[in-house]
């Protein structure tokens, strides 16, 4: 009897250790369920020519459209990183880009490339501050800068609760928490 429980207790452990071992093992194939990396290599290419850190791109399709290409806001910003027309106008423009429509937006190389630009933009115009940068995406670089000037928030990841919109204070949140789970998955 007393055999019977001792092995039925070492079967048990070492089944134990082979699920916890399986489940190490396993941990960064079933975690990209959630956090993919959609058009990888369109990302990669376009955050390499911007030099921006290519998991704070797929940070902003996740939480921007979910990796839908379809994607449409009802404020009308298009495609996997939810592109204004307008933003989309100014950097065909700055880009040399001519007879650009917003349908573009639409076509994954196009909006990862749009996208990357400008967050490569706002990138230059904030320094490098990473929550500037988000909260700039969401609510435009003007805001931002209202805020900064005005003493209202200064960027600092510790007091995102001074941010005034509370739209925007929440994609920050969101768009940093997607960062993190983004860099510690694939770096």
């Amino acid at each position: 009897m007393r055999h019977n429980v001792k092995r039925r207790l070492s079967i048990s452990i070492w089944i134990l250790i082979l699920a916890l071992v399986a489940v190490i093992l396993a941990f960064p194939r079933w975690i990209t369920i959630f956090y993919p990396q959609p058009h990888h290599d369109l990302v990669l290419a376009a955050s390499c020519e911007y030099q921006i850190d290519p998991n704070l791109v797929f940070a902003i399709i996740r939480a921007e459209s979910k990796y839908q290409t379809s994607a449409e806001s009802p404020v009308g910003a298009k495609g996997l990183m939810q592109i204004m027309p307008e933003t989309a106008a100014w950097i065909a423009e700055k880009q040399g880009i001519e007879n650009f429509t917003a349908d573009e937006l639409h076509n994954p190389e196009t909006n990862i490339n749009f996208g990357c630009w400008y967050i490569a933009s706002l990138n230059q115009e904030f320094d490098g501050q990473i929550p500037l940068i988000i909260a700039a995406y969401n609510a435009g670089h003007g805001k931002v800068q209202q805020w900064i000037n005005s003493g209202q928030w200064d960027g600092d990841p510790e007091q995102l609760d001074k941010i005034p919109f509370k739209e925007t204070q929440l994609y920050v949140k969101n768009v940093l928490k997607n960062y993190e789970a983004y860099r510690a998955i694939y770096m």
